[in-house]
């Protein structure tokens, strides 16, 4: 299986997880699939794809890609956009195997009240070719909003996840959420009454990679030792809207 997602795809048809089949020589009897839930994309396409291979043994092997292009779409005068937004895809190779790991549960929060505070494109994919639009119609619009008002669900969906699989936060060995704002891992941080190593932050140096952030994220904490094989993990990023889902997983 190969699950590609982005929301700033280079093709709507044929889809990139398609053209990623093509370019890897991919045997016929493969899923290939795109998903799109905006800076949540990646999270949940692993989640999605993880209980996918549960419910189908023949699945042996998912490739999930996770990759946006934003920074070409920001508007050059957005203050929140244009000075925030890096450009970074992250792969993921999910194998069906009998080790006691891998996903383990996954919530959903969904608030649609503010779902037309962030916009790309613009004006529409129906308007794009009008004689009348400009570039900056195009590009994402962004309305100033709180950007705090997901982490309230992020820290109550943590602590279910804990309670309905009787784990801890002791128990766990990293939280890899989304880099779009420090301000919002600081709180969630807070609100779980934790320290700040086991929250992994890498936004100041790649940017807000917007799907792939967690996952970079992961890669660092791997890369430094502080996630291990057979390590809880906290996924965790929110998409415009919001959609907002939290995954907890077993490396």
């Amino acid at each position: 299986m190969i699950m590609f997602a982005s929301q700033t795809p280079e093709y709507t048809y044929p889809t990139n997880a398609l053209l990623l089949h093509r370019m890897l020589q991919g045997k016929h009897r493969t899923i290939t699939q795109d998903s799109n839930a905006n800076c949540a994309g990646m999270v949940s396409a692993v989640e999605q794809t993880s209980r996918y291979m549960q419910s189908n043994p023949s699945i042996w092997y998912a490739l999930v890609v996770g990759s946006d292009y934003s920074s070409v779409n920001c508007n050059t005068d957005d203050e929140i956009t244009y000075p925030n937004f890096g450009d970074a895809a992250a792969a993921v190779i999910l194998e069906r195997s009998s080790e006691q790991s891998g996903f383990i549960d996954s919530l959903y929060y969904t608030d649609s009240e503010g779902s037309e505070n962030i916009m790309f494109p613009a004006c529409g994919l129906s308007n794009i070719y009008h004689e009348d639009i400009t570039p900056e119609q195009i590009r994402i619009r962004w309305t100033p909003f709180d950007g705090t008002v997901c982490v309230e669900a992020a820290v109550a969906d943590m602590k279910e996840l804990l309670s309905r699989n009787g784990l801890t936060t002791d128990d766990i060995s990293a939280f890899c959420l989304s880099q779009f704002s420090l301000k919002n891992i600081e709180l969630i941080q807070d609100g779980l009454g934790l320290t700040d190593e086991k929250f992994i932050y890498v936004g100041d140096e790649f940017g807000y990679t917007a799907t792939s952030s967690p996952f970079i994220a992961f890669q660092r904490g791997v890369e430094d030792g502080r996630i291990k094989r057979g390590d809880y993990v906290f996924f965790w990023s929110v998409g415009a809207g919001w959609q907002i889902p939290t995954m907890l997983y077993q490396y």
